[in-house]
């Protein structure tokens, strides 16, 4: 584990997206590196498809969740 050094604006933004998203402040900013790494990886994948190939090689069933 290391530390990542970051603007004061940038850590502001993560706090407020983690409140809203339930996460650590730690979790949140965790959460836009792994998926700004895919994204650059995969760069014709969209948000929606990474986050459900994500979900799908984590075994969560969506299938089972009703559309609201």
């Amino acid at each position: 584990m290391g530390i990542v050094k970051i603007g004061e604006e940038l850590h502001e933004e993560i706090r407020k997206a983690s409140t809203v998203m339930c996460r650590s402040i730690n979790a949140q900013a965790e959460f836009w590196m792994k998926i700004g790494m895919l994204a650059e990886a995969n760069p014709t994948v969209p948000f929606n498809e990474i986050i459900r190939r994500q979900l799908e090689a984590a075994d969560v069933q969506t299938d089972t969740v009703a559309a609201a």
